[in-house]
């Protein structure tokens, strides 16, 4: 959540700071703003700009002259304090001599806030963050590094910030406690921001800040007064993002080339990761030993990742026979979980920067447990605390509603699967089989998406309901999850999801004329026990779109609608092309709206708090 950038270098830091600011704002659009510094004969001065709505907001009120060497940007979602002008970044110090961006929450601010006013300092905002520049102010004694680090001992919460100080001019202190953050390297400027998508096209040198970091950024170089000697140089890394994997390339929206992006990425998800000659997959950041001897796995998640993992939970019951459950990240630190030492965790975050999921993981080392973990991101936190793991190589998604990492991370699952249950008992001949699902998996949903005109008309068709139940049984019944959130996330229309035997037990109530039914039903055991669901909507005069197997006849002459999906040999295999469905099916809705589908309204793609 929120987004920060910073520049200090020779060029003008306006364009910069738009660009990244720009790239960023998936992170949060409810305001946006930018300090920047220039000279005036001779003398330093700031220019602050803040403005509520999106970027474009700030844009149109800016001097086209504005110029400076220097400065610092925000995107704000908001936490604490209503979406006004005055709670937007950037926040000066009471002499205005000192500016600060902030991403994370301050949990102590209400006493440091009392305390400073009661030395006499005045606040403008609601917000936790203006407490900063002030506390920085109140230390500041000629030199902003040691300010900061005097400012930040009173600090119990987490952070990224960026600071700068009219008095030490073309100087930027970072800081990094729980919020990501990361400092790219030029000939003649550094480049600071939330993650490197603002980065991207300016330099490929990058230094991701860890946790209790600070750092000083100036013309003349960076100063990690933590590290000895000040030698950061080990720590720098080349990013490998090319600057068009972060443009629509286009398409009208970010969403939609995902979501057509989808059979490429899925390829890349499993390429170079199946043994076909043991007929098992290959994800060497797994220890093998400790999975052979698990006894239970519990992964931890939030939102689309949480309803990828209940499927992931789902296959190694099957498969591999391993008891498996998932938690939400946001509740299991808070239970006093009971970690044994054959148990392992999975933490799952498409950012790997999800703080409830970090301080899950956390909980679990403290405890003495495993954890490893699926991420998208490389450089980040959940990458480098967990004991293992495996990338999904989703690539930069700038659409805030997950598709392609969503899909990404269901590969990842299978693959898992696929090597569990090789170490318990799959014949290689099931493995083989089961492989031959797997890369099947980019054409099917390639296929897929070429149904999107009709699912466009269907979308468009019911666009105008209030209400929407989605309903699917076993391995089917996550996906379902995961469609009634795509729609209630871009197009929002309340829609709720239900195993499909339950809808008798209490959720039918909700059936009428005007409360249209997803059903997704697949050609396996369970397909009998779900058309006898659609036949208790239909008794209610409820609508009936079914998501069904290609020549599914029957099925198609009992619903309203009906959109196919490609037939595979093992129905586990149907979730991929059945998502995909579900999000078209919410794209399309959402555009007949008018929404906004890259930033639906009060989210922001990567959740960095609590």
């Amino acid at each position: 959540m929120c987004g920060i950038v910073g520049y200090v270098g020779s060029e003008n830091a306006v364009s910069y700071l738009l660009n990244g600011l720009k790239k960023l704002e998936y992170r949060g659009y409810d305001s946006s703003g930018i300090v920047v510094g220039k000279f005036e004969n001779n003398e330093p001065k700031f220019y602050l700009y803040k403005k509520v709505g999106k970027l474009k907001q700030l844009i149109s009120a800016l001097p086209k002259e504005l110029s400076g060497s220097w400065g610092i940007g925000h995107t704000r979602w908001a936490t604490h304090g209503l979406v006004t002008d005055q709670n937007a970044h950037p926040f000066y110090s009471q002499n205005k001599k000192i500016a600060v961006v902030h991403n994370g929450i301050i949990e102590n601010f209400q006493s440091l806030r009392k305390s400073l006013k009661d030395e006499g300092y005045i606040f403008s905002s609601e917000t936790d963050s203006e407490v900063i520049p002030n506390l920085v102010e109140k230390y500041y004694s000629g030199n902003l590094l040691e300010a900061v680090q005097k400012a930040l001992d009173n600090v119990i919460g987490t952070y990224a910030l960026a600071i700068t100080s009219v008095c030490e001019p073309e100087k930027i202190v970072v800081a990094k406690r729980g919020g990501p953050i990361v400092i790219g390297i030029a000939e003649n400027a550094y480049y600071i921001a939330s993650d490197v998508n603002a980065i991207v096209g300016n330099t490929n040198r990058v230094i991701y800040l860890d946790d209790g970091d600070i750092v000083e950024v100036s013309k003349s170089g960076l100063k990690f007064p933590k590290i000895q000697n000040n030698d950061y140089a080990k720590r720098v890394e080349e990013i490998t993002i090319n600057s068009q994997e972060t443009e629509k390339c286009g398409f009208s929206t970010y969403m939609e080339k995902e979501i057509n992006e989808q059979p490429e990425s899925i390829e890349r998800a499993f390429a170079g990761r199946i043994n076909f000659e043991e007929a098992t997959a290959k994800l060497s950041g797994y220890d093998d030993e400790i999975f052979k001897r698990t006894a239970k796995i519990v992964a931890m998640s939030a939102g689309t990742s949480y309803y990828a993992s209940i499927f992931g939970s789902l296959l190694f019951e099957k498969f591999a026979r391993i008891p498996s459950f998932v938690e939400f990240s946001s509740e299991l630190r808070y239970k006093n979980p009971i970690v044994n030492k054959d148990d392992v965790y999975l933490a799952v975050s498409q950012s790997g920067e999800t703080a409830d999921t970090i301080y899950a993981m956390r909980e679990i080392h403290e405890k003495g447990g495993k954890v490893f973990g699926i991420c998208n991101v490389v450089s980040s936190t959940i990458a480098r605390e967990t004991d293992g793991g495996a990338f999904i190589h989703a690539g930069p998604e700038i659409a805030v509603a997950s598709t392609k990492a969503f899909s990404n991370t269901i590969i990842i699952y299978y693959l898992l699967a696929l090597k569990f249950a090789r170490q318990r008992g799959m014949s290689k001949e099931d493995g083989i089989n089961f492989i031959n699902q797997i890369v099947q998996l980019p054409r099917l949903v390639k296929q897929t998406i070429l149904q999107k005109d009709k699912i466009k008309k269907i979308a468009e068709k019911y666009s105008k309901a209030d209400d929407f139940l989605f309903l699917a049984r076993g391995l089917l019944y996550p996906i379902a999850l995961e469609g009634a959130l795509k729609l209630k996330e871009i197009s929002y229309i309340h829609a709720e999801a239900f195993a499909a035997g339950e809808i008798k037990h209490g959720p039918i109530a909700m059936v009428n004329e005007k409360v249209p039914s997803v059903f997704l039903v697949p050609d396996d055991f369970l397909r009998e026990k779900v058309i006898s669901n659609i036949k208790e909507i239909k008794a209610r005069k409820g609508p009936v779109i079914a998501i069904g197997v290609e020549g599914d006849k029957e099925l198609e002459s009992i619903v309203d609608d009906f959109i196919p999906v490609p037939k595979v040999e093992n129905p586990v295999f149907y979730a991929l092309p059945m998502v995909t469905v579900c999000q078209l099916f919410a794209f399309y809705s959402a555009q007949c709206l008018g929404r906004d589908v890259d930033q639906p309204r009060n989210l922001a793609k990567s959740v960095t708090v609590e």
